[in-house]
């Protein structure tokens, strides 16, 4: 009697998922060279470090930080509602919630994060720090304005996602795929504004 054994199956990683996370790995070197830059300048100009870093309002810093943290764990609900097919709530607690609901809300909250760097600029170029102003100026709104501009392009791409999950007929791989990606991202730049808020507003 002739029996044929099954093929094994092999499970590959997915290429989108992969990619991305290489790429992450090039934005780290960047960051590590914006990083490279604000330890240089300060370690030539301790003093000026000393009497700007005194005008920073930490409270409202951190609040604005524990807001952006806090949108981690809103953008990972997404994921998990992603990660059982459920695009969209099926009733009004958040608990059941789906990925749509809880992209919205974490783009509210990186929303309200952007808005309030824009606060702070406001009020640093009030006091005389600008970009040319001095080395502080220059390392201040160099790391945290480029930033700024990957948290303004990961709202974009929670717009996009959730556009995109509108869109289709049907919630498949793809959708929940995208949903992950987008989340690799946001995760990557809540950990560098973590490193970026220890740096500017802690470390002394």
């Amino acid at each position: 009697m002739n029996t044929k054994s099954a093929a094994p199956t092999v499970k590959r990683p997915n290429l989108v998922a992969v990619g991305t996370i290489v790429w992450l790995g090039s934005e780290v070197m960047f960051f590590a060279g914006l990083f490279a830059i604000y330890f240089t300048l300060r370690a030539m100009n301790p003093e000026l470090w000393v009497e700007q870093t005194e005008k920073h309002n930490f409270t409202f810093a951190l609040i604005n930080t524990l807001i952006l943290v806090a949108s981690s764990f809103t953008c990972q609900a997404g994921v998990f509602a992603a990660e059982r097919m459920q695009p969209r709530a099926t009733g009004g607690s958040p608990s059941k919630w789906g990925a749509v609901e809880w992209f919205y809300l974490t783009f509210f909250m990186g929303a309200v994060f952007v808005a309030g760097q824009a606060w702070e600029y406001a009020t640093f170029v009030s006091e005389g720090i600008t970009l040319g102003s001095d080395p502080y100026g220059s390392a201040f709104y160099l790391t945290t304005g480029f930033h700024g501009i990957h948290v303004s392009l990961g709202l974009v791409a929670f717009l996009l996602v959730i556009g995109r999950i509108y869109a289709v007929k049907n919630f498949t791989r793809k959708e929940e795929t995208s949903a992950v990606v987008v989340s690799y991202y946001w995760h990557f730049v809540d950990i560098v504004w973590i490193a970026l808020f220890i740096v500017i507003y802690v470390v002394k």
